[in-house]
């Protein structure tokens, strides 16, 4: 689809380090495949070298690169310290660090001085009120301005920072900030979303009745300017973020705290169960993200990096540590969708983005509907279109070449929460072909695993890590044995990480993710990943969206109902029943096509952006829904009525 010219070649990121770690190692690699086993083989010595090139200030100097036996009983750069946002905050001036937009905010610039003299003021502020380094700041805020500064004002003193977007259902967020006792709440009073108002300070005063180790509360109020303090029922102290502002002059200071100090907690889905606390470190991520953004990403100051997200989903983070690099986070805060499909298009446009980060779905949505940006929009700043989130089929490809732009380079990504990064994704030293990731990432050791712990090449098996990594977890908050942390990546293979996905590695080192691996359809012993299903189902032109599960019903029988959701104004009918499955049997395998395709007016997805394809699966199954599904997890829970009804029918059946 795309390959690099050799003029690129020789400006990107990747090239300089290559041609650094000649002059100063006196290492030479041929090409990117000796370079990644390097980094894979030689791992200790590959982060050690890293700090050296991106000249990271340790306060004090580690003892050793790396201690211990196996994974995840690791320690990176023992006795190291540091801190995240000193590194962030060597820019400084006039020019934007930000620029944010959302469906009621115009264009707004924040310049690298106001952000520092606002993340100074909030930092002293926090200490002021006794927030030490380790005790938790939780944030119930959408991707606005406001959510950076809390989170660097966080790491410049230590704090551990924690945030949900605010179309998390209360009980949602009560179950993960519960579990970490935050002693400040930053909240607003609400949002707009697809051109509504969404008032939230009941759900806020719910999360506070069921937060008693909250002591301060933060509000923005950001769906009324007049929004009073009242409002908010707490017997914690509460204050205006404006006046919080005005705390402080004092110049923005910086806590050295060690390498594996915690930095954020995300967290796991929650759709099954309560959500897993996962926590990073602030070195951790520091090299992590300066790695990716460098040699994948091919950040370069200047750049304007956007990657549509809320606060709830790792993307976010990542677009913050865009600064670390030099470059402007682009921050938009609204639905993709309103009031059309364009408008993040328009964004590019008026921002002069240089990198377009979103999701697979919103890039198959945009060409189902017949979007061409290139021709509506000036796109001429941008060199990268990244996707994640679902594996990107072809045909989403040729879209981008066709319709975004002939000359970029398309990043498809694959990651997780877990790491907050990517193990495979873009290189703008390789060329791109279709339907499949350009390469493993520097430093991340990924196999496809048969069941016995074999490797393969060119065939689908289990994508493992089998060398550790900085920004590996340095735990779960609140499992000091380990315990679930095991549970959840090292079960299969003891010290290799297990991730999930069904990974195929070809000869040539690209990759190409079939979906999870826990939601395996599974047809008399025969698997697949149902990325595959999902392409030849939304082939068809009239597919908007679809879910497929696979049961084994007690009789030894086998069910494969397929749920479709269609395009506006259409109904099932026989001919889109054929071509569905006319496309699954020519192009996956006559014993996948679907026992029932069923019409549904929407297919539940978490919030960030999973569908629930277990959970269904688990309930059809005669799982009773409130053991496998966690209702404020979800995106639009609404969805759910119409499969619970059928999965009654089927039940009894």
């Amino acid at each position: 689809m795309w390959k690099p010219s050799e003029s690129q070649k020789e400006q990107a990121n990747l090239s300089r380090f290559v041609r650094w770690l000649a002059e100063h190692y006196n290492l030479q690699f041929a090409d990117y495949a000796s370079l990644w086993k390097w980094s894979v083989d030689e791992y200790e010595t590959f982060w050690k070298i890293l700090c050296h090139y991106f000249d990271i200030q340790f306060h004090q100097k580690p003892k050793q690169v790396v201690s211990g036996e196996a994974m995840p009983d690791i320690t990176w750069f023992e006795g190291a310290t540091l801190n995240f946002a000193e590194y962030v905050f060597r820019m400084s001036g006039s020019h934007p660090a930000l620029i944010f937009q959302s469906e009621t905010h115009p264009l707004t610039e924040i310049s690298w001085d106001t952000l520092r003299n606002e993340t100074a003021s909030l930092a002293e502020w926090l200490k002021a009120q006794g927030v030490q380094p380790g005790d938790r700041v939780a944030a119930y805020i959408p991707n606005i301005p406001q959510a950076f500064t809390g989170v660097l004002a966080c790491a410049s003193i230590g704090a551990v920072w924690s945030s949900c977007s605010p179309d998390f259902g209360a009980e949602s967020v009560i179950e993960r900030f519960a579990q970490i006792e935050p002693k400040v709440l930053l909240t607003v009073d609400g949002y707009h979303y697809g051109g509504k108002k969404h008032n939230r300070v009941d759900r806020v005063n719910q999360l506070l009745d069921k937060l008693p180790s909250v002591e301060k509360v933060v509000l923005i109020p950001y769906l009324d300017e007049e929004c009073p303090l009242q409002s908010i029922q707490t017997n914690a102290q509460k204050v205006y973020w404006d006046d919080v502002l005005q705390f402080s002059t004092a110049e923005l200071r910086f806590e050295s705290v060690p390498f594996s100090h915690p930095l954020w907690v995300l967290y796991s889905s929650g759709t099954t169960g309560l959500p897993k606390p996962i926590v990073h470190s602030q070195g951790g991520i520091l090299l992590e993200h300066l790695k990716y953004m460098e040699f994948h990403a091919d950040v370069k100051q200047g750049d304007r990096f956007f990657w549509y997200s809320t606060t709830g989903w790792m993307m976010w983070n990542v677009v913050l540590s865009a600064l670390l690099r030099g470059a402007t986070a682009l921050v938009y805060d609204g639905s993709p969708g309103y009031p059309n499909l364009d408008v993040l298009w328009k964004f590019a446009s008026e921002t002069k983005m240089t990198c377009f980060g979103t999701s697979a779905t919103y890039l198959v949505n945009c060409m189902k509907s017949g979007l061409k940006p290139s021709q509506t929009y000036n796109l001429s700043a941008l060199r990268s279109v990244g996707s994640t989130g679902s594996p990107l089929p072809p045909e989403g490809f040729n879209w981008v070449y066709d319709e975004v732009g002939h000359d970029i380079m398309l990043n498809s990504t694959s990651g997780g929460t877990d790491i907050c990064s990517s193990f495979v994704g873009g290189n703008p030293l390789l060329p791109v072909h279709a339907g499949e990731i350009q390469c493993r990432l520097l430093g991340c050791s990924v196999e496809s695993f048969d069941e016995d712990g074999n490797p393969l090449t060119d065939e689908v098996g289990e994508m493992v890590i089998t060398k550790p990594m900085p920004s590996m977890p340095i735990y779960f908050w609140g499992d000091d044995q380990k315990q679930r942390y095991k549970e959840s990546y090292f079960e299969m293979y003891p010290g290799v990480w297990r991730h999930g996905d069904w990974l195929k590695v070809t000869p040539k080192g690209s990759c190409v993710i079939y979906g999870r691996s826990d939601a395996t359809l599974n047809k008399m012993g025969v698997r697949i990943g149902t990325s595959e299903i999902y392409r030849a189902v939304e082939a068809e032109q009239s597919v908007a969206d679809s879910l497929i599960i696979s049961i084994e019903k007690t009789d030894g029988s086998w069910y494969m109902p397929l749920f479709v959701k269609l395009r506006e104004d259409t109904t099932l009918t026989e001919s889109i029943t054929s071509a569905i499955k006319k496309n699954i049997r020519e192009r996956i395998s006559p014993r996948f096509v679907p026992d029932e395709i069923i019409q549904v007016e929407d297919i539940p997805y978490t919030l960030s952006g999973k569908k629930l394809e277990k959970p269904i699966k688990r309930i059809f199954e005669g799982a009773s829904p409130q053991k496998v599904i966690s209702m404020d997890a979800l995106r639009n829970p609404e969805s759910i009525n119409a499969f619970l009804k059928l999965s009654e029918k089927v039940n009894h059946d």
